[in-house]
């Protein structure tokens, strides 16, 4: 079997490792999954598919590291859901001429205080929360191929109260890049590791995911299109909601009727980007599941909207964007990256 041949193999192997994965409340150090910058969050979430200058991306598709990183910096924070807020960091340097790039970031959150009271409702002291992840990253054209595989190794820490845990993951990633179309397709599992030392007694799964995206250019017009699917690892994402449940004047009850269309389209993310290439561009997205999940009966909510701009000003990058969850949350992100050079 030819080299090349045996890599894909090799990393198509390494992509469906623990298939068998979570979503949300059945894994620790769910905060890995969080969009990580204005960009991705504006796109509707989770986009692995950009490959430019930008290192953010990096932390969440290691096969997007590339030479036009080298020397910049990107810093991200996002004024998160009540008191909690996280922020991200990233930074590429090219080693040598060979494309060697080596990238390094850090993803932090930050979940606020909380009163504290004992099992007869006594005010004890007040507690706080938050983790952090730093990882170190490395990508590789496959030779004389349109593929580019890479990969993070994260080192992860955790304090919630009084407990506190440490892990290790790793995230795999390839990515198809076909110049002449502008096409850009790309599968990452992200998350595979395991906590090292526990909260308590009993080891936690780490937040597993695949993820697979698609975008392109058009030819002629200033508009690139992305398509993602997120958790790719778990097919039943949809659940039957309790609140949606019918009764009859008999008190017959039927519940929410969740079918084949129901769990495809909450694997979907759609986002649109205008003038992706120019100063000044402007981002949509959409995300079905968060929409879904979200969504008020009988109330127009917009959730699972997103929008977001980006500016840049000489060797500055200015990002926004805005996420809608539901009439009474949403998020905005702020970020800037810095040309060092």
């Amino acid at each position: 079997m030819p080299m090349n041949h045996k890599v894909l193999f090799l990393l198509a192997s390494l992509l469906t490792i623990s298939a068998i994965g979570q979503i949300g409340g059945r894994s620790t150090y769910s905060f890995l999954n969080l969009v990580n910058n204005p960009r991705q969050a504006a796109l509707g979430g989770k986009t692995v598919t950009n490959y430019d200058y930008d290192p953010i991306q990096g932390l969440f598709n290691p096969a997007s590291i590339n030479p036009e990183m080298d020397n910049q910096l990107s810093v991200n924070y996002n004024n998160y859901i009540g008191d909690v807020n996280y922020g991200t960091v990233a930074y590429a340097y090219l080693w040598d001429r060979r494309t060697q790039v080596i990238h390094a970031g850090a993803t932090y959150i930050n979940y606020g205080n909380f009163e504290g009271y004992d099992e007869n409702g006594n005010e004890t002291a007040s507690f706080s929360g938050g983790e952090v992840a730093v990882s170190v990253g490395h990508a590789r054209n496959i030779p004389f191929t349109d593929f580019h595989v890479g990969g993070n190794i994260k080192f992860i820490s955790s304090t919630l109260e009084s407990y506190n845990s440490v892990g290790v993951a790793v995230d795999l990633a390839l990515n198809y890049i076909y110049e002449p179309w502008d096409l850009h397709i790309a599968g990452v599992a992200r998350n595979i590791g395991t906590q090292i030392t526990p909260y308590d007694i009993e080891l936690e799964q780490v937040p597993f995911e695949l993820i697979f995206g698609i975008s392109q250019t058009l030819e002629r017009i200033p508009i690139r299109w992305h398509f993602t699917l997120e958790n790719m690892q778990r097919w039943n994402v949809a659940f039957s909601n309790p609140d949606r449940e019918i009764t009859d004047l008999e008190g017959n009850i039927t519940k929410e009727n969740i079918n084949f269309f129901d769990h495809a389209l909450r694997h979907m993310i759609v986002g649109v980007e205008l003038f992706p290439e120019s100063g000044f561009n402007i981002r949509l997205g959409y995300n079905f599941r968060r929409a879904e999940e979200l969504r008020i009966i009988d109330r127009r909510a917009f959730a699972g909207i997103s929008a977001g701009f980006g500016i840049k000003l000489n060797k500055i990058r200015l990002n926004y964007s805005y996420s809608k969850y539901n009439t009474a949350a949403s998020t905005s992100f702020f970020g800037v990256q810095v040309d060092l050079r």
